[in-house]
């Protein structure tokens, strides 16, 4: 009777991941972070023209940096 209970009580697992498995596939390479990282400097140099008072190069450079390099750097494979 008890093992009966105990075999209840086991809980079936399969396989686990396996890091060399052909199908698993790394979120971002390289060329995601470098594309994240020139987003990242235009972003700021367009936050320091806006500081500087440019009304026409600070909004280019932020709105290049959001709206084009960081989903770009997002779905670049």
């Amino acid at each position: 009777m008890a093992n009966a209970a105990e075999s209840r009580r086991k809980v079936r697992r399969g396989p686990g991941p396996k890091s060399d498995s052909p199908g698993v596939e790394i979120a971002f390479g390289r060329k995601n972070y470098i594309i994240f990282a020139g987003a990242a400097v235009v972003i700021i140099l367009g936050y320091l023209a806006l500081s500087q008072g440019s009304i026409t190069l600070a909004p280019i450079l932020l709105l290049t940096g959001y709206l084009v390099l960081i989903p770009w750097g997002i779905l670049a494979k």
